[in-house]
Order: structure tokens, then sequence, then C-alpha cells
């Protein structure tokens, strides 16, 4: 059995972070998000890995190398544009040849891996199956209609009226038999070959599709909202360790994790956080699922629910939450006299100020 990781993207929903960076590698407890489906992959006893890169294949690639690391094979699979799960499919052919094969999105998250599954869909052997978790809005996503046995009847590609609170997440299995049906289908009204109809074709064509709903933890971490909670998820099973130095005037509390090089200085860290390595906190707060990357400097500042990237700087803000801060990023106070605030914005940012 293979494996198909998808990490082309634009990331459209994550701007500006994704302007500069694959949103696949924005890190989620220090670790990026990719490397969680590929070390789920790699659980399950799937050795070889194809992975889809579109315009961030340099970063991808020198982040994931050959895969090694995680104990896989990796074949770097180049798309020109990203149109549709099922287009990534048909030109992966070569690669896929006649096994089958798990396709897992490379932005997603599931607590607890896959491996049940793959061993489910080993054993069974459908000609589809997929993963289903209810919603609050389904008409973000894929969505399901069962029948009263439980049994794929319908399936949909965000609609406005949805049959169903189960949308599907983002980690599919398929036998040969999609490639057919990935030949029998035409580009949907956005210029995609959908895999909800590739899918739907095996069912008009009464081929075995199942589905489980699952009700653990998955999120798609195409968005800050989404991103945060995930890493607050990840933190909520951190294990304190201290391999930097904390100075006897800090007040360390709660699952901390301090990497190695890190100095904390006059600070209260207060955990399920992480504090990358070479970062440097003085005079500050930290609170509560904040994940602050290497080689970052936090001075005289307050930070909590917060993913800060590599090489970040806040110094003398008073308060910082629910936030994503990007690489290299200085945050700074503005000047009292006159009251007002200084921006310097990419395109797409968003900002939310306190009057």
């Amino acid at each position: 059995m293979k494996a198909l990781v998808l990490s082309g993207g634009a990331g459209t929903r994550l701007r500006p972070i994704t302007h500069t960076s694959a949103k696949q590698l924005v890190p989620v407890a220090n670790k990026p998000v990719l490397f969680y489906g590929l070390e789920a992959i790699a659980e399950a006893g799937i050795t070889d890995v194809g992975v889809i890169v579109g315009d961030t294949a340099d970063e991808i690639r020198e982040a994931v190398g050959d895969g090694s690391r995680f104990g896989v094979k990796i074949t770097y699979i180049p798309q020109e544009k990203p149109l549709g799960l099922a287009h990534a499919v048909a030109i992966s052919r070569d690669f896929l040849g006649e096994d089958d094969f798990v396709m897992y999105l490379g932005d997603n998250f599931i607590v607890g891996g896959i491996t049940g599954l793959v061993d489910e869909f080993r054993t069974e052997r459908p000609d589809a199956q997929i993963l289903l978790t209810k919603v609050p809005d389904p008409t973000s996503f894929g969505v399901a209609e069962l029948d009263g046995d439980g049994r794929v009847v319908g399936l949909e590609e965000k609609p406005k009226e949805p049959k169903s609170d189960l949308a599907l997440v983002g980690v599919y299995l398929f036998t040969p038999a999609v490639h057919e049906a990935v030949r029998s289908i035409e580009p949907s009204w956005r210029g995609e070959l959908e895999i909800t109809h590739a899918i739907q074709w095996l069912i008009d064509q009464r081929r075995d599709v199942r589905s489980t709903t699952i009700a653990g933890y998955w999120k798609d971490t195409g968005n800050v909202t989404d991103m945060l909670e995930v890493n607050r998820s990840v933190l909520e099973t951190v294990e304190p360790s201290n391999d930097g130095e904390v100075d006897r005037s800090s007040e360390i509390i709660g699952r901390v994790r301090i990497e190695k090089g890190a100095r904390i200085t006059n600070s209260r860290i207060v955990g399920p956080a992480i504090i990358g390595g070479d970062t440097v906190i003085s005079d500050s707060y930290v609170g509560p699922f904040t994940s602050v990357s290497e080689a970052c400097r936090i001075q005289d500042s307050e930070i909590e629910y917060s993913i800060v990237l590599r090489g970040a700087s806040i110094s003398g803000v008073r308060r910082v939450e629910a936030s994503l801060i990007g690489r290299d990023v200085e945050v700074t106070p503005s000047p009292r006299n006159p009251s007002s605030h200084r921006l310097v914005l990419g395109d797409h940012s968003k900002v939310q100020i306190s009057s």
C-alpha cells in the first residue's frame, strides 16, 4: 500500500504567512503540520509516499528531504496548478501503479493517526473508504449523504443546501478502481477535478464505497482559528522538560517544554507551552497554549494562546493573545503621543486594534 500526500495548495486563508511559507509547514507545537501526517502514515506501516508539490516545492523538499527521518521513502510529484484532488490522483498514476493507497491532505490534522483505518481497509478492501465527521457548517466541505443503513449514497462538494452535517475529512483510501473513476469525470464549475465526483462515480457504478464517522479530533488547518485550536490540542499532550536555562526569579507552572539553548529570566511561563531553542524570554508572561519557536525574543510582554514563528521579536507589548506571529516579525508598542497606530502590512493581512 502506498500513500499520496497533497502539499501543493496556495494557502490563501493563511495569508500573509503563506506568501512566504508553505501552509503545510506552519508549525503546530513547534513541528510543521505536514510532519504529523507523515508520521501517521509511517506508523500505519506505509513506507512508499508520493508528495504532491506546487509553487512551494523547494521549501517542502528542503523540510522533508528523502523521508528517511520519518521512516518512509519520498517521491515528489510536481503539480503545475492546484486543479483538484482527483487531478492529483491522475498525475500520480505512474507512481501509484496498481497499488492500493491512502490519500492524505498535508494540512489536515487527525488525533490518533490512521493506523486502525488502514488496517481495516487492508482487510476489507472496499473500492473506496472515506472518513466523515459532523461539522456545524457543512457548506465549506465535501458533504456525504448516507442511507438508513449507513451506506454512502451521495456526495456533494461545498453544497449551498447540505443534505447532512457529515463532512469529508482529508483522508481517503482507494483501490486502483479510483483511476477509472478519475478518467470518467469532468472538471467542476471551479475548473477542478473533484475527488467527490470520482467517488460519486464509483457509487453510481455500484462499487463498494464505505465510510467511517470519526468522533475524535480532526481539523483542516487552513485558517488561523483552526491552527490555534490544533496547537492547543497538541500542547495538551506535551511532556514537561527543561533543556534550557531558567533563573531563580522565574516561575514555571504546569506542562512546559523548554528546548536547548532557551533562556528564561524574571518571567512566568504557564503551561501547556513550548519554548523553542535559543529563544530568550525576559521580564515577561507566557500563558497556556502558546508555542514559541526557536530564536525568538520576548521582552517585557505578555502572550497567551498563540503561535510565534522562528526569529520573531515581541517587546514592550502589554497583551497578545489568539495570534499567529510570522517569522522574523517585530512587535513593539506604538508611541503614546500622539495616540495612533503605525502599521506596515502585507497584502490580505487582517488586523484587530483596540481603541
